[in-house]
């Protein structure tokens, strides 16, 4: 009965929430963004948005709490169940709506404070993430701290009333246009390398911070280097427990490789593989390209399929773990031949590479994508993760 019950309240949810999708979702809003990322909205303490209508999507979707749809009305969240949370992913994508709020904050940084954070950071920071005030970049990985992250050297040494942090961190993505850092800062040089590591957020303003963007083979990138130069960082910034961030590490890194996965997942064969297809007969006149388009559907729909039923079974508390770095590299490298596929159909068509970014664009992204096999934890530590943790493979 209870089911039952469940059921006829989610089928109200959804009629409800197609009906609001409908009426409040502008045209220009349902449509896929010509320029991916680079035309969704990120927030920040200069907001930009590329139209009206966007920032109208916008904001009614933050007053409605579904910019974070499950996270707790408390802290300015939709405080939808899973499944409810569900089936306005469901409705979003009927109607092809596009996401209103994409940042790290949402992805990764807000899911860790809301299980490591004191109630005041909370208050302030989920706020701030929900309603887009502030733009949020990634302090991880180092020149020498890469795959082996727990090496990293960036410290924070406790003054007493703040920390003092020295060092740098690289391949901070769009950290030129972010308002804030979350960062793992050792605070303790003796400890073991997993140990003596801390969760710090800075604020880039801050006197001492510096950011140098680095360019990549594509033409241009969202990455860049980021210097700490005798930064004072107020100790009401740490999250957590000092010399604990490792274990924050491990958790928002879940989430990262999980958001990875999920955003893949979504994407419909490239666009234009779609414009450059030769159909005689409603079939491809190329029977390689027909084979190999219908073994990268199938898979993106298996994906597809995984992440589904590890949503299911987070619903029950069960968390994704390290399912996260099967995620990440499968998605990794769909992604990689979602692009070498739509190259390959548009032939020497598909090799135009001028001046300006958006002369060339495919071959330009295509180029971007190779980045996707190290972004996120290189996909031979998420190989070696899902041999040890999934398939319990011996380690030598």
């Amino acid at each position: 009965m209870q089911s039952a019950t469940v059921k006829v309240d989610l089928d109200m949810f959804r009629e409800e929430t197609r009906a609001w999708l409908e009426e409040n979702c502008p045209p220009s809003q349902r449509t896929t963004p010509p320029r991916g990322l680079e035309d969704c909205y990120a927030g920040g303490r200069k907001p930009y948005f590329h139209s009206e209508e966007q920032k109208i999507w916008f904001e009614r979707m933050r007053d409605k709490g579904w910019t974070a749809p499950t996270w707790p009305k408390a802290y300015g969240g939709g405080g939808l169940t899973p499944q409810q949370a569900k089936v306005l992913k469901e409705e979003m994508k009927n109607l092809n709506c596009r996401v209103p709020l994409w940042s790290f904050g949402l992805m990764m940084l807000g899911p860790a404070i809301l299980h490591y954070g004191t109630e005041e950071q909370k208050q302030k920071y989920i706020r701030e993430i929900v309603n887009g005030e502030v733009w949020w970049c990634q302090g991880y990985s180092e020149p020498g701290s890469g795959s082996d992250l727990a090496s990293l050297q960036t410290s924070a040494e406790d003054k007493g009333d703040h920390f003092l942090v020295n060092g740098q961190k690289v391949w901070t993505s769009y950290a030129d246009r972010s308002d804030m850092i979350f960062c793992l800062v050792r605070t303790d040089k003796d400890a073991p390398k997993h140990k003596g590591i801390s969760f710090l957020l800075i604020d880039m303003e801050l006197e001492g911070v510096s950011v140098r963007p680095i360019k990549l083979i594509s033409g241009k990138s969202p990455f860049c280097e980021t210097f700490f130069e005798n930064v004072k960082v107020p100790k009401e910034n740490l999250v957590g427990t000092l010399n604990e961030g490792w274990s924050i590490a491990k958790n928002l890194l879940t989430h990262e490789r999980t958001s990875i996965g999920i955003v893949t997942e979504e994407q419909p064969l490239h666009e234009y593989a779609i414009e450059k297809l030769g159909l005689v007969d409603g079939k491809l006149n190329d029977p390689y390209n027909r084979m190999q388009i219908a073994k990268w559907s199938m898979d993106r729909d298996a994906l597809s399929s995984s992440i589904a039923k590890t949503i299911d079974e987070a619903k029950s508390g069960t968390q994704p773990g390290a399912k996260s770095s099967f995620f990440k590299y499968y998605s990794s490298e769909l992604n990689k031949r979602r692009y070498e596929l739509a190259m390959s159909v548009g032939g020497t068509d598909a090799l135009e590479w001028g001046e300006d970014y958006m002369d060339g664009k495919l071959a330009r992204d295509m180029c971007r994508t190779k980045a996707n096999s190290i972004e996120g934890g290189t996909s031979e530590i998420q190989l070696n993760i899902i041999s040890k943790r999934i398939l319990g493979l011996p380690s030598k």
